[in-house]
């Protein structure tokens, strides 16, 4: 019964991503890069689950107090302006993931938005600690330490290999199917009352549904004109794009809970390199659907949009 509803869940994700990057693709289809980064098993290189959210922490982001959340943001601020100024293609998913952090940063300050806001917000820090550290990693040339999804959306980011909308879907891939079931693993899917923390997870999505229009529009003025060529009267391209993350992040909860409910070390290794794979083959997928393709497409125009626009200060 598990592996059958878990393969109705890859048979929508891979729907979906089809469905996006054949939308958001500014022009034919490259080939797959041939040397793929080496698989191991990257989940060692995590907390045993021990990073738990305790409210009663002196420790502003394991006890989930909002003063973290704003440490965070700061965390995204300082990492971004440099991809921002430079126009580098990583850029476009550094101001996703604060323009996110930023809004949910409301939503968390909001009474009665979340059930438990504290807990929320140690996730948003354990979340994000992740996409930091391979991040920094990467930046520091220790792609040992970098996770194969990761690895590849960087790698495109850095050979300017596909469109805005190939590496915002890049990063997205990599930080909701790789990272965030460890997230959710790691620091419990449970309260201390034995009920599910699902409805906050699930509250999450109500949330990112306030994010993605304006984050496209400011994505399309700053970095790449293209990113925003899907809008439609209707915002179809919008809830396309939203349904793909609902999908992703339902998958990752599910994941999460096979992850806790290993029976063993080698169960939960099993567990651990299926999501692994899973995140790098769709991370593929989206490389296949979004390259450019010399001299058909490139990147020149769009590097010339940001470079124009930076230079302007904006």
């Amino acid at each position: 019964m598990r592996v059958t509803r878990r393969r109705r869940y890859l048979s929508i994700e891979v729907a979906l991503v089809a469905l996006i990057a054949a939308v958001l693709s500014v022009g034919p289809s490259g080939p797959a890069r041939a040397a793929d980064p080496p698989f191991v098993g990257w989940s060692a290189e995590l907390p045993g689950f021990t990073w738990e959210y305790q409210p009663n922490s002196s420790d502003d982001c394991v006890s989930g107090r909002i003063a973290c959340v704003d440490k965070v943001i700061k965390d995204m601020q300082r990492r971004l302006d440099p991809l921002a100024t430079s126009c580098a293609h990583s850029a476009v998913f550094g101001l996703a993931y604060l323009r996110t952090t930023q809004v949910y940063r409301r939503t968390a300050a909001t009474p009665g938005f979340y059930q438990d806001p504290g807990y929320v917000n140690h996730e948003d820090a354990t979340f994000a600690a992740l996409y930091f550290s391979a991040y920094d990693n990467w930046s520091a040339g220790r792609l040992e330490q970098v996770p194969p999804a990761w690895r590849i959306a960087f790698d495109a980011a850095a050979d300017r290999r596909v469109s805005g909308a190939g590496d915002l879907l890049l990063g997205m891939n990599a930080h909701v199917n790789r990272d965030l079931p460890f997230t959710l693993a790691a620091i419990g899917l449970t309260a201390p009352d034995g009920s599910s923390r699902k409805p906050d997870h699930d509250k999450i999505d109500e949330m990112l549904n306030q994010v993605v229009e304006p984050l496209m529009a400011e994505e399309a003025a700053r970095f790449d004109p293209q990113i925003d060529t899907f809008r439609t009267p209707y915002g179809v391209g919008y809830t396309g794009l939203m349904q793909m993350l609902v999908a992703w992040r339902e998958s990752a909860w599910r994941e999460a809970e096979q992850l806790v409910a290993a029976p063993d070390e080698a169960s939960r290794q099993r567990v651990a390199n299926s999501i692994e794979a899973q995140a790098a083959l769709t991370a593929r997928s989206i490389i296949a659907g979004t390259s450019y393709l010399p001299p058909v497409t490139n990147t020149k125009s769009r590097d010339g949009f940001c470079a124009a626009d930076a230079g302007q200060g904006d």
